[in-house]
């Protein structure tokens, strides 16, 4: 399956040594752009996430099978470093370095490659050579703190505060920036150190501002937008479905009283003292309808109220529908590349890549004929 023909990253090289999480999906996300991801499983698999013929993070790659603690493993690896222009890994400190395949011995062999590194606590720090998920990262930032209602314990954003948005994205913004440096006159390539504590505490730029400035509260559901504001959150209906409400503007506040029903008898929504006196009015109003009664309500209006949907409704709305943010390959619906490019667009060209799957493709496309020898593992 060639994957250098589509997106604005068509002609870039990366080789994604195998992990689970944020790696796999900043690699995927270079995939989806157009990089040629080739992604380096070990015989037998890591022994966690799902079954590859589902694992949608590894979309529009190709796969290679290197046991990498084999005699011969990191020069197999090593070859295709030389041959690339970004390398991720998701290994803790130091493992990297023990397997032979770290920054020093790929920058050796390719001075202008730039060498992604993917952890929770980062290279460095007292916290570094522990274990660690999304929920224990966004913890110590901060960022979880301010999720969820006050007197209640902080509300768990799946994972995609921190291992995605703190993680992912920051990877692929880091290494995209030093590919850059790379490709100009006299530049080099070089370590990008991605860590979700990192990038999770920066998603919190425009609070941290605030709270210097007096306009946020260190304290969960006291904000305007933390679901302390009433006219900023989400209201059960009818149904037992939900409302999601945000007219934070004065302008489609107004609009959005008066289709609720609750102009007249509102209190001033400047005052905070009687926050809890309009959320319960807001409340008690949508309790009247069902979500589909009050999606038809406000549709069409500016009064910022949407249906909250589920992950296999959401692919259905109208205007989802229409954007075409979902789509089916392969039998499985899943979410489009994003985000779009006029000149150069993005699609998904490939199914999940089966491990070992593509070794001998990649062997004489990339001219590394080393690679050829090794066995093919199609798990799943």
């Amino acid at each position: 399956m060639a994957t250098t023909e589509h997106g604005p990253l068509a002609g870039v090289r990366v080789v994604e040594l195998a992990g689970i999480g944020p790696g796999p999906f900043a690699a995927m996300l270079l995939a989806d752009l157009g990089a040629d991801v080739v992604r380096v499983d070990r015989p037998g698999g890591s022994g966690l996430g799902i079954d590859p013929a589902y694992d949608l993070t590894n979309r529009n790659k190709r796969s290679v099978l290197i046991d990498l603690k084999a005699e011969d493993g990191a020069a197999k690896a090593l070859d295709l470093a030389e041959r690339a222009d970004i390398l991720i890994e998701g290994y803790r400190p130091g493992v990297a370095e023990r397997l032979g395949v770290g920054p020093d011995a790929a920058l050796a062999r390719n001075p202008r490659l730039v060498y992604g590194r993917m952890t929770g606590w980062g290279q460095d720090g007292p916290l570094a050579e522990r274990a660690g998920h999304d929920i224990a990262y966004i913890a110590l930032t901060g960022t979880l703190s301010v999720i969820g209602k006050p007197g209640e314990p902080p509300t768990v954003p799946a994972n995609l505060v921190g291992d995605y948005a703190g993680g992912s994205l920051y990877l692929v913004v880091g290494v995209l920036a030093a590919l850059q440096h790379a490709r100009t006159p006299g530049g080099r390539g070089q370590v990008v150190d991605a860590a979700i504590v990192d990038g999770a505490a920066h998603l919190a730029t425009m609070i941290h501002g605030m709270l210097a400035a007096g306009g946020w509260q260190d304290r969960r559901g006291s904000n305007l937008l933390d679901g302390g504001c009433p006219f900023y959150g989400s209201y059960e209906t009818a149904d037992g479905q939900y409302m999601a409400v945000g007219p934070l503007e004065q302008r489609f506040y107004d609009e959005f009283s008066a289709l609720l029903g609750i102009g007249d008898e509102a209190p001033d929504r400047q005052d905070i003292t009687r926050w809890e006196e309009l959320r319960t009015l807001v409340a008690d109003r949508f309790r009247t309808r069902t979500r589909a009664e009050w999606t038809e309500v406000f549709e069409g209006t500016d009064a910022c109220v949407a249906p909250v949907l589920s992950l296999r409704e959401a692919p259905h709305h109208p205007h989802i529908a229409a954007r075409s943010t979902f789509v089916e390959h392969g039998g499985l619906t899943q979410p489009a590349p994003a985000p779009r490019f006029s000149a150069t667009p993005v699609s998904v060209r490939g199914g999940p890549a089966r491990p070992g799957a593509d070794t001998e493709a990649v062997a004489a496309d990339w001219e590394v004929p080393g690679l050829a020898g090794t066995r093919k593992d199609t798990t799943g």
